[in-house]
């Protein structure tokens, strides 16, 4: 516990002893300013990581089951390099303990370092969220040559859209939740100038949120392009809607079907969607407008965050890995009526959600059925699970369209360990 003395001396106290006792306008306003940090350090030490342990009794996200008093005392008052601090990370899971329809993961990284200095955290959420991936024992594979999948056009009257995403972060910038304006806006450059040299069929154009005409606006809005203002409280506790718009921005190339989206959850999100049943078609342009929007970053001196055991390293450590989400939109009008519905998605490592995204119920008879796993498996296998699962799905609506029986599938394993 510190002394009397040394809580006088701390922080504000200080310039307000020094200043009564005479000390002239610079000398005070300059230990102010030097004693702010100091002063903070103080404030911590004069309570113990005990009296600050966040109340999780509550909770049901994978930060809450893992962080126990132990790992809180140990990581309180560690910093990464750009001053991230784990209470930072982990306050949109103490804001929100839990989710309706899924469980989330309940802490973010401030920056790629995030994912060292508070280890003893992240590893044990990371081997939750993926089910037992080992991110001090396991490599993580990548694999963007799409010329292996197979089997990847479903019929058009089952699936009406088809849709590849996933996130990339640039090395040496603090990530989405912790940037600076200045960082967010090199964000932002880096980001736009490499676009610029996509040629043929990628080609396109960038749109700043803040400089966006209300007609391009809408435009965007009713072709659901366009992300919004965050309103999520995971998202707004994660401190992701900071000075919106400022630097915010979508890019897509003249045909509207690949786009990259700056400074939203991620530095980027890249998409490749299209219209029908097409899988194979829009893999391969996923696979190959990444690959060359890597290249051209690359070109102008930057690159991916990315190590060998958590693959491409993004905010919310359930996107680490590939980050890719396959997905379609598709109608099983019968099968979803069928109990062992939810079973056969299990079983194929498959999730659905509402045709509104992550935070909507499934209603109706389509869904938005894609890939549940993003770490040990290479992008190739994850689509490729999709490619199967959906093949499935079909296989069995249309038996039960015949009055035929269906069978709930074994269940496939995650990864190879």
């Amino acid at each position: 516990m510190a002394s009397s003395f040394t809580r006088l001396m701390s922080g504000r106290n200080t310039a307000v002893l020094l200043a009564s006792l005479g000390a002239g306008t610079m000398a005070t306003g300059f230990l102010m300013s030097e004693n702010n940090s100091v002063g903070a350090e103080m404030k911590k030490k004069l309570y113990p990581p005990s009296s600050d342990f966040p109340d999780l009794r509550k909770h049901n996200n994978c930060m809450a089951a893992a962080l126990t008093p132990a790992v809180y005392a140990k990581l309180r008052d560690k910093l990464t390099p750009n001053s991230w601090t784990l209470d930072q990370c982990i306050q949109t899971g103490v804001d929100n303990p839990g989710h309706p329809f899924i469980k989330t993961v309940g802490c973010v990284a401030g920056d790629e370092e995030s994912y060292e200095v508070f280890a003893d955290l992240f590893d044990p959420v990371i081997k939750d969220r993926h089910n037992g991936y080992d991110p001090r024992t396991m490599i993580h594979p990548t694999d963007l040559d799409s010329s292996k999948i197979t089997n990847a056009v479903f019929d058009d009257k089952y699936v009406l859209s088809s849709r590849v995403r996933t996130g990339r972060s640039i090395r040496g910038l603090s990530l989405p939740p912790a940037c600076s304006r200045a960082e967010r806006r090199e964000v932002e450059r880096v980001v736009v100038n490499a676009l610029a040299g996509l040629k043929g069929d990628l080609a396109g154009k960038y749109y700043s949120l803040g400089d966006m005409t209300e007609k391009e606006q809408q435009q965007l809005i009713d072709e659901h392009f366009l992300f919004d203002k965050p309103v999520s409280p995971l998202l707004t506790s994660a401190f992701m809607a900071r000075d919106w718009p400022d630097a915010r921005g979508i890019w897509h190339n003249n045909e509207k079907t690949f786009l990259i989206w700056v400074n939203e959850e991620d530095h980027t999100r890249v998409i490749s969607m299209e219209k029908g049943g097409n899988m194979k078609r829009v893999f391969e342009r996923f696979c190959r407008g990444l690959t060359q929007v890597e290249h051209l970053i690359q070109e102008r001196g930057w690159e991916f965050m990315w190590n060998k055991r958590l693959g491409y390293i993004l905010t919310c450590p359930s996107n680490l890995g590939t980050g890719l989400r396959a997905g379609v939109h598709v109608r099983l009008p019968k099968l979803s009526k069928d109990s062992r519905f939810s079973k056969i998605l299990d079983n194929l490592r498959l999730q659905k959600r509402g045709t509104g995204g992550v935070d909507t119920a499934a209603t109706g008879d389509t869904f938005d059925i894609s890939n549940n796993d993003r770490l040990g498996k290479s992008e190739v296998e994850l689509v490729q699970v999709l490619v199967d699962g959906i093949n499935y799905l079909i296989e069995c609506e249309k038996r039960l369209e015949k009055g035929q029986d269906i069978k709930v599938p074994a269940p496939i394993a995650q990864f190879r360990k």
